[in-house]
């Protein structure tokens, strides 16, 4: 019997407006009705899965930053797996012979290397790497733009984010020259301390090895006395590889997830704008009904 629900955020839990319907929010509510205890894991740090998550009234636990911080209902951090200074400036001295952006995500701020001006130029490039039907100038006035500028720190050098000791949960690197990528991320894959993964196909996430979803959520269920076959977790890209790769209850990708996330889950379900979520939960109550 199910008793866990675990999911992605983006392109899995919010739609392509970033936000989650009520539809799935009424779905997730059902859930918590039948017993059920709900969890994200997502990519995004805490603030910026609260950004989204505004309003919805919802409560669960959280695995943030691909699996570096666990948080449980009533917010409080229970496990963090920060990357050491040691190894993130590793990674980063691997990174920056390449031309490319690089953002160092924290539990709150994000820091990037370089000038006001070229941090607001990366900023507006990473916009459109993502939202391609933008210009520069309708970027500049997006809410979404204005979010990430107030919650960005520009930085001289890594030497000034190793002297204010902040927690580096994850390096997230972002360029339209997918090749570039790829003899990045083979390069990095050499260093067994750390995982690489995506989001999307134009972006690098680099954690801890220990901080991965899967992972971290098998050592939280198994916490709190659950098991791993007590478990449906559900998502969409590579940094979900991990999580729907293991042997949980159910593992269930999107019908818009990468073919590699298709081919190892164990059941498909409809795509993130069609309330896929939702309709997952759905069938699993109507299949199994209420928790004992």
């Amino acid at each position: 019997m199910i008793k866990v629900i675990a999911s992605d955020m983006d392109g899995t839990l919010l739609g392509e407006d970033h936000k989650i319907a009520p539809e799935t929010l009424s779905a997730i509510k059902e859930a918590c009705d039948a017993g059920i205890r709900f969890m994200i894991c997502t990519g995004r740090n805490f603030p910026g899965a609260m950004n989204e998550l505004e309003g919805a009234d919802l409560t669960c636990d959280y695995i943030v930053g691909s699996g570096a911080e666990v948080r449980n209902p009533r917010q409080q951090v229970v496990r963090s797996t920060a990357i050491s200074p040691r190894l993130c400036r590793e990674i980063y001295e691997t990174v920056r012979k390449y031309p490319i952006s690089v953002t160092f995500c924290t539990d709150g701020d994000d820091y990037r290397i370089g000038t006001e001006e070229e941090v607001e130029e990366s900023l507006i490039r990473q916009i459109q790497a993502f939202h391609l039907n933008q210009c520069r100038d309708e970027i500049r006035d997006t809410e979404l733009y204005q979010r990430m500028k107030r919650n960005t720190r520009v930085i001289s050098g890594i030497e000034e984010l190793e002297k204010a000791g902040l927690p580096v949960y994850k390096l997230f690197l972002f360029s339209g020259d997918l090749e570039m990528l790829d003899k990045i991320r083979r390069e990095l894959e050499k260093n067994q301390e750390i995982a690489v993964s995506s989001s999307f196909e134009n972006n690098l996430e680099i954690t801890d090895v220990k901080a991965q979803k899967g992972p971290v959520l098998k050592e939280y269920i198994e916490s709190l006395g659950y098991t791993m076959d007590e478990v449906m977790a559900l998502g969409d890209s590579l940094n979900d590889y991990s999580m729907l790769s293991m042997d949980f209850g159910a593992t269930v990708a999107m019908e818009n997830a990468v073919p590699e996330i298709r081919r190892v889950a164990k059941y498909t379900t409809r795509s993130n704008v069609e309330f896929g979520v939702a309709y997952a939960i759905r069938e699993l109550l109507r299949h199994q009904g209420p928790v004992r």
